[in-house]
């Protein structure tokens, strides 16, 4: 088997094996190429697996896109996305002999981490991935969507999050792309767990709504001044449910003035959100407190480490502290102990031979990465050894974000 990157001219092939891999036939793209999901893929970064007689039985693709790391850090991370072997050639080691050619790669370019989007999750743990921001879906029926106005007071007894002096107006998704493009890139750097929607995407239409040329109605919210800070893309169908593809805002105002907005649409009854972050304020909005039913929580954001130290020393850390970690790699056969310290925000992290304060697998350290996770939820569930008492209760205190983590993006 011969496992070799591909060029544009590839693109035919590659399309049309990774189709048959799932048992699926390609759409027809729109004019011009755009229009479909695999519009944006960069072929510069696609991988075929070979049979000896040139069949292509195996793909493999990766974007270039920047994460969003704890203290509102960018990163460069390749969203591993295109994989698929053919069900005639599985359980044969075409998809690891993949996985380890193109993780080389990723390497080689200097990249420090790696994301993507399971389609079933025991794949990728042993690749190295683990889960790190979950999302879920939350449903309110129209005759409970009240929300209740705000309790808490700031200082002279104002509410504390002050009223939505905005305003939200309606468009087509055709008539609204560059507002869209502009507010999710603002909205993006600042979260933890986001991931970038580089312009060629936009300009394609690739992907889903309200990337995609689907038709889609959007709410767009504006500040006092005008400025466009959040938007809300949603659709109506049967029975009688108007579904919100994404809630994008930069502030809680915006995305309060949204909800409400959606919450209010006449006929219809009830209303999904398609993606919510498990912390998400909106349920405790609720003048009914059992009005928004949670369901479909699950995983989104799997992240793989491909170098230990310089990842840890990237990201923002809110904890002052010190931990002794032996990592794991086995997929790759590596295995490092390394001295993490955490000082006023930056850390150190440099390899060691002091006795290990926890002991965890790449994929684990991957889950806690983002701060989605944490490390005491994995100590007790036999994923990590901690060798010392306190040992998970500090991780758990360095480990955490400036805010949950979570990614909207679909690659």
């Amino acid at each position: 088997m011969e496992i070799r990157s591909t060029t544009d001219e590839d693109l035919d092939v590659f399309v049309d094996t990774l189709h048959a891999a799932f048992g699926r036939f390609p759409e027809t793209p729109a004019e011009g190429g755009g229009g479909v999901w695999w519009a944006a893929l960069e072929m510069d970064r696609g991988l075929l697996a070979l049979t000896g007689d040139g069949r292509p039985v195996g793909t493999a693709g990766a974007y270039s896109f920047e994460l969003t790391l704890p203290g509102e850090i960018l990163v460069p991370a390749a969203g591993v996305s295109a994989v698929g072997v053919l069900p005639s050639h599985r359980r044969q080691g075409v998809l690891s002999a993949m996985m380890r050619h193109q993780l080389a790669e990723l390497r080689a370019r200097g990249e420090l981490l790696s994301v993507l989007l399971a389609s079933e999750a025991p794949i990728y743990g042993r690749f190295g991935y683990g889960p790190a921001t979950y999302t879920r879906r939350l449903t309110v029926p129209r005759r409970q969507a009240a929300l209740a106005l705000p309790r808490a007071r700031g200082t002279a007894g104002a509410p504390a999050t002050g009223p939505d002096t905005g305003s939200v107006e309606l468009l087509r998704r055709a008539e609204c792309g560059e507002i869209l493009e502009e507010v999710y890139d603002r909205y993006r750097r600042a979260q933890p767990g986001a991931l970038s929607r580089p312009h060629r995407w936009w300009a394609l239409r690739a992907g889903q709504p309200p990337i995609s040329p689907t038709p889609r109605y959007v709410a767009v919210h504006r500040d006092a001044d005008g400025v466009p800070n959040g938007y809300a893309s949603y659709s109506i169908g049967e029975p009688d449910t108007l579904t919100v593809d994404e809630t994008i805002a930069t502030d809680d105002a915006a995305s309060t003035a949204l909800a409400r907005f959606v919450l209010g649409h006449d006929l219809v009854t009830q209303v999904v959100f398609k993606h919510v972050p498990p912390e998400h304020p909106l349920r405790w909005q609720f003048a009914d407190f059992r009005a928004g039913q949670v369901s479909g929580d699950t995983d989104w954001l799997w992240v793989r480490l491909l170098d230990v130290p310089r990842a840890l020393t990237t990201r923002g850390w809110f904890t002052d502290g010190e931990l002794v970690l032996d990592v794991d790699d086995p997929f790759l056969g590596e295995h490092g102990r390394y001295l993490l310290t955490v000082r006023d925000g930056k850390a150190d992290c440099v390899p060691t031979d002091r006795e290990p304060d926890l002991s965890l697998d790449v994929s684990d350290l991957g889950s806690v990465y983002l701060g989605g996770t944490a490390p005491s939820t994995l100590v007790r569930a036999g994923h990590i050894r901690a060798h010392r008492p306190g040992a998970a209760t500090l991780a758990d205190a360095l480990f955490r974000a400036d805010r949950p983590p979570h990614c909207l993006h679909w690659f």
